[in-house]
């Protein structure tokens, strides 16, 4: 027999090879497919017999071999009925046993010159076998439960999406050590997108970090969503991506153009495919093993304590204390043992009340660490309370929580002063900050974080880069201040709009002044930020107002009407009192005949220490002129009010807050404290008319404690005097437009006026109209009225 030529023999040996690699690819394609077949029907089992939808059903799959420590093909093959090893897995030899398919090449190991067939059969044969594969019928719908990666999940999850919601593109964002996010897996993406945005920085409020911070989840049309991300101009849809009450990243779904309206059975699928993609969740960083944790914290110098999270319906309820170091010293002098395997919230119930427990949960929930906190504690010692300040930080590990407890240290009485001032600050709606010349350290007080929208923790922004966060008609004024400080070296401030992330803006005030050395060298920025959006809000509504009534003078109705509603938002028809052993009734009587809103006010605010302020008070002229005056002390009373101090120091601080005021604002002002529970009554007075006592024996005029007006002098000073009020006595607080006439004193007036009402009777209601019935005021004057009875 006639040799073939040599180049023949190459020809078959690679045609050879050819038939054996597409031979193996069938036999690849059939195993996943009977594999994906058997994992669909347990999928589907499981979707039936427990009543959720299918992509539900496949995350709980996929967690069930999790815990049983087997292969999704394994248990899905049990749930099915079929043996283990007729599932079959991607890449093994499913089709082990079956004879080759009419027309197929022949097995691997032959040969495919043997038996006489020459390099022509075998190019024949190969490409018969690549036209089935290319001519099959299309492939069984990806079981997601079956993907081995994430980034196969995607493109399974897009192609149900795009057919059921006609979803455009997907990302699964994951959660980085830090709070910056990566993409870990998407579908429908252009390479170029998905490399531009495989890292987000901490501090970028996108959609996604929005979410995985702790906001709720956003759907199309929210305006949360319509932060810088991926698909710009897209509707998207973001949920979190939760393992144990932790956010460990967001799945973000995006449509073409404004987006659907979802029904809840679809959001109900988006949250189902939420989870799947957690479960497929690669980890970040290898966590240390329990044992490592505890040599951890023994290793530290500071005390600290290891936070075990304690689950309840899959909701995190409370910590459990794992373990205490040796340099924890506990508040109420506990030893170790004692709180070793205790609840967080059982060993200190204070957490809730103060704000700790919550922020545990948040470092919990975002992977956020919490640095050098101060938090005040109220610890209950049997019938004692101990005052706790304790200095926190709190960081993950591995799923536990490590927890730096240091006792705050700082000047005698440091702690009230600090937490007053914070206090003062948190009011006034006021933040701080200073920075060194070059802006390697930069220090925030808390409220700043909050101004800005960021999370806390997150890196403070520089004085020359506060232009990039305000509205782009400010950044001139903004860019003009920080010329002024660090280049001319003299204090300033600007007003402008700071934008906020969702597209808001809050009107802010800053005040920022240069810090020199001896030589005259720019050290340092220190400064003070100021929310002025209410009173800017104010401003408006009230230059509204005022442009409103002088353009609709003939329309006397429509000023009453727009009159009415702006006396109710300024002080309220009902007093907001619901404090046992207390009843009261107030009345308001504008007298301005122009805009009927005057310069008298009142107030009825329950304390936490269980007292009640009771306020009243007259501010010069009439109009929304004395109105603006009016709310700017009103509620300086009532912020201030809840530091505990006395009257007589709260309207030594209106008088400050008076004199501040633009347009020089005056006042009279009484100012009381009550405790109802033992009828104990303090009070001062700011050029103002004295209480009415009304009791068993008659009404009398309580004693009238020396204070000049509010707003006259710089450090003035209040007296002040207190009483005891019996039960069933009334009290009687007044403003002049009751009693003021041009042709008696006021005195004569007041007596006339309480002999003639007689006794206030059951209905205090009642008798404050019979006392503006039988005013014999004639100074057409606003009135105020409040009566307080102790029952």
């Amino acid at each position: 027999m006639t040799a073939r030529p040599e180049h023949e023999e190459t020809t078959a040996r690679a045609l050879a090879g050819t038939v054996r690699r597409l031979q193996d690819a069938a036999i690849r394609q059939r195993a996943e497919a009977r594999t994906r077949s058997v994992v669909d029907l347990a999928t589907g089992i499981l979707s039936e017999r427990l009543g959720i939808l299918p992509a539900e059903a496949a995350a709980h799959l996929v967690r069930l071999a999790r815990e049983a420590g087997v292969t999704v093909a394994a248990l899905a093959a049990d749930i099915v009925g079929l043996p283990t090893a007729g599932a079959g897995t991607a890449g093994e030899s499913a089709a082990e046993g079956e004879p080759a398919a009419e027309g197929e090449p022949a097995a691997e190991g032959e040969d495919a010159s043997a038996g006489g067939t020459d390099g022509r059969q075998a190019a024949e044969a190969a490409q018969g076998l690549t036209r089935r594969l290319a001519t099959a019928a299309p492939p069984v719908a990806p079981a997601l439960a079956a993907e081995p990666d994430l980034q196969r999940a995607a493109g399974a999850v897009l192609e149900q999406l795009a057919a059921s919601l006609d979803v455009r593109a997907l990302a699964v964002w994951q959660r980085l050590p830090g709070g910056g996010l990566c993409l870990a897996a998407h579908s429908g993406l252009a390479e170029a997108e998905a490399e531009a945005w495989s890292r987000v920085p901490p501090g970028v409020a996108t959609p996604a970090q929005q979410v995985v911070g702790g906001a709720a989840e956003l759907w199309p049309g929210d305006p949360a969503a319509a932060g810088p991300s991926v698909g710009p101009g897209s509707a998207r849809a973001v949920l979190p991506l939760l393992e144990a009450g932790r956010r460990l990243g967001a799945l973000e779904v995006l449509w073409p153009g404004p987006g659907p309206t979802l029904t809840p059975p679809q959001c109900r699928q988006l949250r189902a495919l939420a989870e799947l993609c957690t479960t497929l969740l690669g980890p970040v960083g290898q966590p240390p093993m329990p044992q490592d944790q505890d040599i951890l914290l023994e290793g530290l110098l500071t005390p600290a304590l290891l936070l075990e999270p304690q689950l309840k319906g899959g909701q995190l309820v409370d910590f459990a204390i794992r373990r205490v170091n040796a340099q924890f010293r506990d508040p109420l002098g506990r030893p170790r043992d004692a709180l070793e395997g205790a609840s967080f919230l059982e060993a200190y119930p204070a957490a809730g009340a103060s704000g700790l427990f919550e922020r545990l949960l948040r470092v919990h929930r975002t992977g956020v660490p919490l640095t050098g906190e101060v938090v005040r504690l109220v610890l209950r010692d049997g019938p004692f309370a101990v005052p706790a300040t304790v200095r926190l930080a709190v960081a993950p590990l591995g799923g536990r929580l490590l927890v730096g407890w240091d006792a705050a240290t700082g000047p005698p009485g440091g702690d009230e002063q600090a937490a007053l001032l914070s206090q003062a600050q948190r009011l006034a709606r006021v933040a701080g900050f200073e920075e060194d010349a070059e802006h390697r350290r930069i220090r925030w007080s808390d409220g700043l974080w909050q101004l800005f929208g960021l999370p806390a923790g997150a890196q403070p922004v520089p004085l020359v880069e506060l232009a990039r966060h305000v509205h782009p008609d400010d950044e001139p004024a903004v860019r003009r201040l920080v010329d002024t400080v660090r280049q001319r070296r003299r204090a300033s401030s600007a007003v402008f709009r700071l934008a906020r992330p969702g597209g808001a803006y809050h009107y802010t005030r800053v005040i920022a002044e240069p810090v020199l050395d001896d030589g005259g060298r720019l050290v340092g920025v220190r400064g003070a930020y100021h929310d002025v959006s209410a009173q800017h809000r104010t401003e408006i509504a009230l230059g509204a107002t005022r442009a409103r009534l002088a353009d609709s003078e003939q329309e006397s109705a429509e000023r009453a009407q727009l009159a009415l509603r702006l006396q109710q938002a300024i002080l309220p028809a009902e007093p907001p009192l619901d404090v046992t052993g207390l009843r009261a009734a107030v009345r308001y009587r504008p007298a301005a005949k122009r805009d009927r809103v005057g310069g008298d006010w009142y107030d009825v605010l329950p304390l936490p220490d269980k007292r009640v302020l009771l306020a009243v008070g007259d501010v010069a002229g009439h109009g929304v002129g004395a109105a603006t005056g009016m709310v700017a002390l009103r509620h300086a009373l009532r912020g201030l009010a809840v530091t505990g101090a006395g009257p007589a120091q709260l309207l030594e601080w209106a008088n400050t807050v008076a004199l501040r005021e633009p347009g020089q604002v005056t006042a009279t002002a009484v100012c009381v404290l009550l405790d109802p529970a033992g009828g104990e009554l303090r009070w001062a007075r700011a050029g103002h008319l004295p209480p009415i006592r009304l009791g068993g024996d008659g009404a009398h005029v309580l004693p009238l404690p020396h204070g000049v007006l509010l707003g006259a002098l710089e450090e003035a000073r209040y007296e002040e005097c207190s009483l005891h009020l019996s039960t069933g006595d009334v009290l009687l607080l007044y403003t002049d437009g009751l009693v003021e006439r041009r042709d008696r004193p006021v005195e004569d007036s007041v007596d006339q006026l309480i002999r003639t009402a007689g006794a206030p009777g059951p209905d205090l209601e009642a008798y404050l109209d019979r006392l503006l019935d039988l005013s014999p005021a004639d100074t057409d004057d606003d009135t105020c009225l409040i009566a307080v009875r102790v029952e």
